[in-house]
């Protein structure tokens, strides 16, 4: 019998990009919540280098990295594949997932801790930048992956989920519906997706979690 786990934290959408692909997959896996502020033994155990979740463990093997951890999936369990196997295809779809990593997700990260109101206002127009270039990418299909949900829209999740709870907190207007259309359109589908719906955290909790962090300051772009 296979072992799979997952070692995660709720909050966390690397952690629920896991889950999300191994649902996809049909994967049966055991689900091991972290508390993040005092890491357990085992987590330490199974990422000493990074020391964060998520971790997948597969038959005691181990791996960390959320990105690095879907193309392992993807591999190992070939049904319902979220990657393209069209080598241009799947290679193009790795570029935009690691787009959306650094200079989507990496940029608004930064922008949620920045207390430097300019620095900030810089930090918003390379964010818009961003998803003018993301609408583009849709090219009017449902999701990244065309009509099923593939690796750019998993690697999109914070945006998808997260990034609407981050701006009701904070205040801040970064992705309207009249400013991206598009992305506005693909993040209802992707919220809606039955088994999407499945690895989301409850909207109220993870509310109150984020208004705690950021202490709900007025930012308004």
């Amino acid at each position: 019998m296979e072992e799979v786990k997952l070692l995660g934290w709720w909050v966390s959408p690397f952690s629920r990009r896991v889950e999300l692909a191994l649902k996809l997959k049909g994967v049966g896996y055991e689900y091991i919540e972290q508390d993040l502020a005092h890491k357990s033994q085992l987590l330490l155990e199974y990422n000493p280098v990074h020391k964060k979740v998520p971790v997948l463990v597969h038959n005691g093997k181990t791996m960390a990295e959320s990105l690095v951890i879907l193309e392992y999936i993807d591999e190992t369990w070939p049904n319902n594949p979220i990657l393209p196997r069209n080598p241009y295809d799947k290679a193009m779809a790795r570029f935009w997932a690691q787009f959306i990593e650094e200079k989507c997700n990496g940029g608004l990260w930064k922008i949620m801790w920045c207390k430097d109101e300019e620095e900030r206002g810089k930090l918003v127009e390379e964010a818009s930048q961003c998803f003018i270039t993301l609408e583009g990418e849709l090219k009017g299909n449902k999701f990244f992956g065309g009509e099923e949900i593939g690796m750019v829209d998993i690697a999109a999740n914070f945006i998808g989920y997260w990034l609407g709870v981050v701006q009701e907190v904070s205040g801040m207007e970064l992705v309207t519906r009249d400013k991206f259309p598009v992305l506005c359109k693909w993040m209802d589908e992707f919220v809606e997706h039955s088994v999407v719906k499945e690895t989301l955290p409850p909207r109220d909790e993870l509310h109150a979690e984020f208004e705690a962090r950021l202490g709900a300051p007025s930012w308004k772009y």
